[in-house]
């Protein structure tokens, strides 16, 4: 008797095929996997085999390598790791409020790593808090994942995954669904129009801005990257920003090395220093 072979049932990730998986994931988007990652990426990569009915790893792995790889987006997104919440880390945001208060004229606001918008939608709640209504702030939020951005885009959310709002922030910004949205909680319209979603890779992609930006949030992004990655990136952020501007950190992330960059003014808050003649990455 045959037995037949069902898609996505490969047994295993070969060594061979992990290490594979490991180069093309830094070549394309930087994320440093550590040898200890191979059973996350055998179940992440699992799912992606059936999603395409795909019967194992090297024949994956030979799709995503294809030049415009249709599997390279279902590929990023199943590597990349996305924890957020509501003000995570929210001794950023008093910080980002005072600062907010001694802009003048527009301020423009970068979230280079917007996961499922809970972060960017948190900068919005500051932004209008702090300057009112009719606050000139634009914020362009990113994301290497697609299927993040699409959630992040909608701008629903479980009410129970709203842990970092107090109950008068949420009743302010968030509208309580009813009826078959009971349970759910929609951002309200006044937050949405300050917020641009867009796939960006920090890495690779040309990060053409029509104008600098004030403040850049790129937190628990450069702990997936080595060190000359993160030093490539850091100099494409600094880059994109005005002297002055503020770079908010993740809180086990630390640029001091890079302090011709960088200077610390916060718990991991970081002032963009004038340019020193060093070379620009675009």
């Amino acid at each position: 008797m045959t037995l037949a072979v069902i898609p996505g049932h490969q047994a295993s990730l070969s060594q061979a095929d992990f290490e594979r998986a490991r180069r093309i994931i830094k070549e394309r988007a930087g994320i440093n996997l550590q040898p200890s990652k191979q059973s996350m990426v055998q179940g992440r990569l699992a799912r992606v085999l059936r999603e395409h009915n795909l019967y194992g790893y090297g024949e994956l792995l030979d799709a995503v390598e294809r030049p415009n790889s249709p599997l390279w987006q279902s590929f990023v997104n199943a590597l990349t790791t996305n924890l957020t919440a509501f003000f995570r880390e929210a001794y950023h945001f008093p910080m980002l409020a005072e600062f907010l208060k001694a802009q003048k004229g527009p301020i423009r606001i970068w979230c280079a790593a917007a996961s499922t918008g809970e972060e960017p939608w948190s900068i919005a709640i500051t932004a209008l808090d702090t300057l009112g209504p009719s606050a000139q702030v634009k914020i362009f939020a990113s994301d290497i994942d697609t299927e993040v951005l699409r959630t992040a885009q909608a701008a629903v959310y479980p009410v129970a995954s709203d842990k970092g709002l107090d109950e008068a922030t949420r009743r302010r910004w968030f509208l309580k669904g009813s009826g078959n949205n009971a349970g759910l909680m929609r951002v309200r319209p006044e937050l949405v129009r300050l917020v641009e979603f867009a796939q960006v890779n920090l890495v690779h992609d040309a990060l053409r801005f029509a104008q600098p930006f004030d403040v850049v949030f790129c937190r628990n992004v450069m702990i997936y990257f080595d060190a000359p990655t993160q030093r490539t990136v850091l100099e494409r952020i600094h880059h994109a920003m005005k002297p002055g501007g503020l770079l908010f950190a993740g809180h086990s992330e630390n640029f001091s090395t890079h302090s011709d960059l960088f200077g610390l003014r916060g718990k991991t808050v970081y002032e963009r220093l004038p340019d020193r003649g060093m070379g620009q990455s675009s």
